[in-house]
């Protein structure tokens, strides 16, 4: 039988070819870096609905009783100016997300990422004695002399106050008890009730209007940059220099925001076109029942202590 093989297939390949080592993986540049954290914000809106379908105790409440929770107690949280206060309220959040089967590691690993970068980090400078005065338990510097420079007095020695230190745990435990309960609402009741909790309790529709759209919007533009992204490195052979990365990202921005534009037109026709009239229309709301009522009562009166302790 003829042999239909082509010659060159049948030729073994050159000892250079053969003995060529095997390409690392490159390392991933600052654009998969960058979209990991955008398919974190999907992952993370698809968490946010599977715990609030779960079983626990906050989700088997009605959002109006945990819209009004939240509310008073950021406020009860601004007003306090006791640590052991502040402490005390972080133990009752933590309490409530643990009966919610919220998965407290994920959970606390985002509270205290916002609580150190926004409040320790950013109010750390305070604890100075060039900016807050009183006792001085960590001298820093000791300068020749002091010196005024316009309205600012530094002194020889600088350190850390006692004082300043106070301050700085106090504005962390603020934002971390503030983030905790903002998170434990938003994951154990669906965006949908949110927004039909707020609208009961009359807040304004174009108020309610621009938290749906930009809710749902965060979740099509990170979707649209991991397609575009993803569709890009298909098209390549090999990995892309960071000042290509740079050019690309470049470009899909204005692509992005003339996209925007275009989809918010789009949405705004749609809407006209299914008789929008300037007002949110909500169904579907039942009285509260009697574990609501209690529910709420409980935490008005948890409350209540916190804000007297």
């Amino acid at each position: 039988m003829e042999n239909k093989i082509p010659a060159f297939l049948l030729e073994e390949p050159p000892p250079e070819i053969r003995s060529r080592p095997a390409r690392r993986a490159s390392k991933s540049s600052f654009i998969d870096r960058g979209l990991k954290h955008v398919a974190g914000v999907i992952n993370t809106g698809y968490i946010q609905w599977e715990t609030a379908s779960q079983g626990g105790f906050l989700q088997g409440l009605d959002a109006r009783v945990k819209v009004i929770f939240l509310a008073f107690f950021i406020l009860i949280v601004s007003l306090k100016r006791e640590l052991h206060a502040e402490a005390a309220i972080g133990v009752f959040i933590f309490l409530l997300a643990a009966a919610s089967h919220i998965s407290l590691p994920a959970f606390y690993r985002r509270v205290f990422f916002f609580g150190f970068f926004f409040g320790f980090l950013v109010a750390l400078p305070s604890s100075l004695n060039s900016v807050t005065r009183g006792e001085i338990v960590l001298p820093l510097v000791t300068l020749s002399k002091p010196y005024d420079f316009w309205i600012y007095h530094i002194p020889r020695q600088i350190g850390i106050t006692r004082e300043g230190l106070f301050g700085v745990a106090m504005l962390t435990l603020r934002i971390v008890n503030s983030v905790s309960l903002s998170f434990l609402i938003l994951y154990t009741t669906p965006f949908t009730e949110i927004i039909k909790a707020l609208k009961i309790l009359k807040i304004p529709d174009t108020v309610l209007m621009m938290l749906t759209l930009s809710y749902k919007y965060i979740f099509i533009f990170a979707k649209t940059v991991e397609e575009m992204h993803l569709a890009k490195r298909s098209r390549l052979a090999g990995g892309a220099s960071s000042s290509e990365g740079r050019r690309w990202i470049a470009g899909r921005i204005t692509f992005i925001f003339r996209k925007t534009r275009l989809r918010c037109e789009e949405v705004f026709k749609a809407m006209l076109g299914r008789g929008f009239s300037d007002s949110v229309r909500l169904y579907g709301s039942g009285r509260l029942t009697a574990t609501d009522r209690l529910s709420c009562t409980l935490f008005i009166f948890t409350g209540i202590l916190f804000l007297f302790m």
